[in-house]
């Protein structure tokens, strides 16, 4: 009787976990941490849509105001602005999900751009960019509403579609095929 107990026991657990959820995205980055639960504030960013899984991805954190959106960091950072990033590499495959702590509860601004060839300088032509708002960046300079991210106590968690150059006159566009 026993055996038959631990027999259907056994049979139960086996099942329980064939049905759970699959495991959670792993979380990529130096700042990873603050996205743990009671880790915040933070934004952790689902990088979607990228090109391909060359190079690195970069999450960078600017104040939310037009005058200091897309600033040079060392500016920022001299006038005691918030400014912060985060590089990691890319997973061979599965989610890509990146994690980058703020100060403190707040506004802020979010810019991920995949460095494809790893030069850590912005190339035109291969590299793409994202911002958690929707729309095409299209050959303009991205405006602050597309970047704009409200974090709380604790984990912001926001999908970022990656676009990349479609054309001279098309500018950056998200990837038709994804």
């Amino acid at each position: 009787m026993k055996r038959v107990a631990f027999t259907l026991a056994a049979v139960a657990a086996a099942a329980a976990a064939m049905t759970a959820a699959p495991a959670a995205a792993q979380v990529l980055g130096s700042d990873e941490a603050a996205c743990r639960p009671g880790g915040g504030p933070a934004i952790l960013a689902q990088v979607v849509g990228m090109k391909d899984r060359q190079g690195r991805i970069k999450l960078e954190l600017y104040p939310a105001d037009d005058e200091d959106f897309l600033k040079d960091d060392n500016v920022l950072v001299a006038q005691g602005k918030t400014f912060r990033r985060v590089w990691t590499g890319i997973p061979a495959s599965g989610p890509v999900a990146v994690c980058i702590r703020v100060p403190r509860p707040g506004r802020y601004a979010l810019l991920v751009t995949h460095d494809r060839d790893g030069k850590n300088k912005f190339n035109f032509f291969k590299d793409g960019a994202g911002f958690p708002g929707s729309g095409k960046l299209g050959m303009s300079r991205p405006k602050l509403p597309q970047a704009v991210v409200d974090v709380g106590e604790g984990t912001a968690e926001r999908v970022v579609r990656m676009q990349y150059l479609r054309g001279i006159m098309s500018g950056f566009a998200p990837l038709k095929d994804n």
